[in-house]
């Protein structure tokens, strides 16, 4: 076998290297549970006692990943975020331009709300927590919502440019009726636990379509049978 036909083996990995890899997946790894444990006690209730518990680490293990409590915190709002973008802004983005993509975008929204009545939502939870305070935790928080919220509103442009809404419509007032739907989705699900929050949602989105001209020969949603599943989950 001549030299050009030796099998050619994979560099070696740096013992560096090595251990590099190992620290991003165990930091992935406190950052998942933290996220877990976040959805339940809001961000102000993470500690590195309390997270080193969970993760059955010690705590000098856990404050090297982080080096504050606050750090810690805002590694998990971007972890939400990005969780929050692959499984609701990412898929609706497949979804043509204009009042099929809002839709879509509405729909994924409205699939994690549901999911997030038992869970706990950190955008909502955490806007009570740092409402009136300063500093980075809360400006992490901040542009992460004004990030998803802006994505909305492009996607209401895009529908009226494709004549999918009134020329008229005022893009701003149109997002905020939308994200109050989700807002008092949360209020009346997971804090008053009254039934039919869901269907009464996704109802007042239609409503605010049909008032805003939408055309009514496209979709009414991106599937009946999603509706449906998303509607058994509370009603």
């Amino acid at each position: 076998m001549s030299v050009t036909e030796l099998p050619v083996k994979p560099p070696r990995q740096p013992r560096e290297g090595r251990a590099l890899h190992k620290g991003q997946q165990t930091k992935a790894a406190i950052v998942d549970a933290a996220l877990g444990l976040a959805t339940q006690i809001g961000l102000e209730g993470l500690s590195i006692g309390a997270l080193a518990e969970v993760t059955q680490m010690s705590k000098s293990g856990v404050f090297a990943h982080f080096g504050s409590r606050e750090e810690l915190q805002i590694s998990v709002i971007r972890e939400y975020h990005s969780r929050f973008e692959e499984e609701v802004f990412y898929p609706a983005m497949q979804q043509p331009r204009g009042l099929p993509r809002l839709r879509a975008l509405f729909a994924n929204w409205m699939k994690r709300t549901s999911i997030e009545i038992d869970s706990g939502c950190i955008y909502i939870s955490g806007a009570v927590e740092f409402d009136d305070r300063t500093g980075p935790v809360r400006d992490a928080l901040v542009g992460s919502v004004k990030t998803w919220l802006s994505a909305m509103r492009r996607a209401v442009v895009s529908a009226k440019e494709e004549g999918h809404l009134r020329a008229d419509v005022d893009e701003d007032q149109l997002l905020f009726e939308i994200h109050g739907l989700i807002l008092a989705l949360h209020y009346e699900a997971r804090f008053l636990k009254n039934p039919g929050s869901i269907t009464r949602a996704n109802a007042g989105f239609d409503n605010i379509l049909r008032l805003y001209g939408a055309q009514e020969a496209l979709p009414a949603r991106l599937s009946t049978k999603s509706a449906k599943s998303t509607k058994s989950l509370k009603d």
